[in-house]
């Protein structure tokens, strides 16, 4: 009788760390898993804007023209908006569950917190920003 042996991936996604930081045993690059793989890829897109990246100009979230709209509801919504149809158009590892905006007009900026399910998994993730007016 063979017997049997399953093993569990313990991480799913693996990304490279965009701060290019040296793995101290390897002195390799560094290695972002799973959650914070994501949560990297989340802010990269946020932060990105149109035709940012060479060859994939469609490509970003282009908040910064909304963070000098007036701070209102509407500008809320439009940034829920542009936030909610990125994640959804490029990044497929994700089921996004929601996105919270709060205004701190005091700060010129807003905190952004965005929910997610990772694919595969059973529990959410959450990553918090704070998108600042600056000039």
């Amino acid at each position: 009788m063979a017997v049997q042996q399953t093993f569990e991936r313990k991480s799913i996604y693996k990304d490279f760390d965009l701060s290019f930081s040296r793995h101290p045993l390897t002195d390799d690059i560094g290695v972002k898993s799973d959650a914070n793989a994501i949560n990297q890829s989340l802010l990269s897109l946020v932060a990105t804007n149109f035709y940012e990246r060479p060859f994939q100009p469609q490509i970003g979230c282009n908040i910064r023209s909304l963070l000098f709209q007036p701070a209102d509801p509407i500008t809320v919504n439009d940034l829920r908006q542009a936030i909610s149809e990125t994640i959804g158009n490029y990044e497929p590892r994700v089921s996004l569950i929601d996105i919270f905006i709060e205004d701190r007009p005091d700060l010129n900026a807003y905190n952004l917190r965005i929910t997610y399910r990772i694919n595969n998994r059973n529990e959410a993730s959450t990553l918090e920003v704070v998108l600042k007016r600056l000039r």
